[in-house]
């Protein structure tokens, strides 16, 4: 399908209003408070790119968005609402999908690996402190200069005993690395793999370029993740997309002005996102969210109130689709009239009042014109889907993936040498190379038992045995390393 600059129509009001494809990579925003109609804006924002051959990635948090697979018209709102707007018909059809599971049970296997995730996003999920933080940086710093891969929790779970067993030999180059941080990562680690986040760290690990693919009719591909198992752990959740948005920073090149996304991001609940966010994370966030339109993806926010994003990120929405919010309280009504603040002002109505008054569907809604200004709001209708608004079955959604021709590449677990099997090798070969002590004599001589201080010589001759085979695995691989802004790997495909 030839790239396109033709608007897009997505809602009615006194006047049809459009989103124009070569700025729809300038971000956006869907807010409004809940059972407002947010998914049902989401969805059909997502049929319109892949319409247009862009694809998109969003997750199912609530597991109600698998009918985009197939075409709608069981749903009598829909027809209602299309003669409501005077449209003269709805085509009903379905789009191109692909299901994404970081369990592997409702779609392909997502994975990524310890050292792709880095340690700063890694702390995050493992909600370390600051100092425990900086600990888990070193581990990080230690695997990457001696070459050892952390491709799964268990080689992590090594990483940090072979730290915690040498940390005097290391703290002249790293610094100190306390026992204390040792063991609180250690417990983290085994609550998250408790919790089933071992699922999300493996091999193969995702390549965020399988996202950007089109239908043998050049409709973009709709990559839906289910989350719903997953905002079980909102932190994980959060972070996890995080990544996700690192990953696509880190691989895609510079596009420039393009005339329509190469891919839209729609980032769900995104309130978690910044919620006891780190200042230093969060100034990333705001350095990825700003850079990321040069490479050609738009991110969309989807939260309950506009407010919820912070300034920095929030003044780079340029689209704006605002749903009803609620003022049941002095503190919802203060609130109400911040989010109004946001958007462009109409002489014809008050926002912060329209705002508390929308009907389930209907918005305020402002679109960057073709300059880059964001349009005066107006009070529209969003148009309906055409998709269906029933759940696949777990036949049809069966059909859906084992179809899929990325099924081959990602169903298949990898369990490569990595540093957990590098560590345990070394550590057994030293074991074997080290001189044993002679059985005592059958005289009934008794031998001395051995003194403190050799005792120490001993562990000093293993520990610094262990560390030199640690070091002689590191290959240009290890030298060659390189973390991006979020901490992720760079240039590693």
């Amino acid at each position: 399908m030839p790239d396109t600059v033709e608007p897009i129509p997505i809602a009615k009001g006194a006047q049809v209003v459009t989103m124009l494809p070569g700025m729809a990579n300038r971000h956006g925003l869907i807010a409004g408070a809940t059972g407002t109609g947010k998914t049902t804006t989401l969805r059909v924002l997502a049929e319109n790119f892949s319409a247009i051959g862009v694809p998109v990635f969003l997750a199912d948090i609530k597991g109600d968005l698998s009918g985009i697979a197939k075409a709608g018209g069981d749903n009598p709102r829909v027809l209602e609402r299309a003669q409501q707007l005077g449209i003269s018909a709805i085509q009903p059809q379905g789009y191109p999908v692909t299901f994404w599971d970081a369990y592997g049970q409702s779609g392909q296997p997502v994975r990524t690996t310890v050292s792709e995730m880095g340690p700063l996003l890694l702390a995050r999920i493992l909600d370390l402190n600051d100092i425990q933080t900086d600990v888990l940086t070193i581990l990080f710093k230690i695997a990457d200069d001696q070459g050892l891969l952390l491709l799964d929790l268990k080689d992590l779970k090594a990483m940090a005993q072979y730290c915690g067993d040498h940390a005097k030999e290391l703290k002249t180059q790293y610094g100190n690395i306390s026992p204390a941080s040792i063991g609180s990562i250690q417990r983290s680690l085994l609550t998250l793999e408790q919790q089933g986040g071992d699922r999300l760290f493996g091999e193969p690990a995702l390549n965020v370029l399988d996202f950007v693919r089109t239908d043998a009719a050049g409709r973009g591909m709709i990559n839906i993740l289910a989350a719903d198992r997953m905002m079980q752990s909102p932190k994980v959740y959060a972070t996890f997309l995080l990544w996700l948005l690192s990953e696509l920073f880190e691989q895609f090149p510079e596009a420039g002005d393009v005339p329509k996304p190469k891919l839209v991001f729609f980032f769900d609940e995104a309130h978690l996102l910044f919620a006891d966010t780190p200042k230093a994370l969060e100034e990333k966030i705001v350095q990825v969210v700003r850079l990321i339109r040069s490479k050609g993806i738009g991110v969309y926010f989807v939260t309950q109130n506009p407010l919820d994003i912070p300034d920095p990120v929030l003044g780079q929405l340029g689209n704006r689709v605002h749903h009803a919010l609620r003022a049941f309280t002095p503190k919802d009504a203060k609130d109400v009239k911040g989010a109004a603040g946001t958007l462009r002002p109409n002489p014809a109505f008050d926002t912060a009042t329209v705002m508390t008054e929308l009907q389930i569907g209907e918005v305020l809604i402002s679109m960057l014109d073709e300059k880059g200004s964001p349009s005066v709001v107006e009070r529209a209708f969003m148009y309906p889907p055409h998709s269906r608004f029933t759940l696949l079955s777990p036949e049809e959604r069966s059909q859906i993936i084992t179809s899929s021709p990325l099924r081959a590449a990602y169903t298949q677990t990898v369990d490569r040498e990595s540093a957990y099997e590098i560590l345990k090798k070394r550590a057994g070969a030293v074991i074997a190379a080290t001189p044993k002590v002679p059985a005592p004599k059958p005289s009934g001589e008794t031998r001395k038992p051995a003194s403190r201080a050799s005792r120490k010589d001993v562990g000093d001759v293993l520990g610094s045995a262990a560390s030199s085979a640690a070091r002689s695995v590191g290959t240009q691989l290890g030298r060659a390393l390189v973390r991006g802004v979020l901490g992720s790997l760079t240039g590693k495909r």
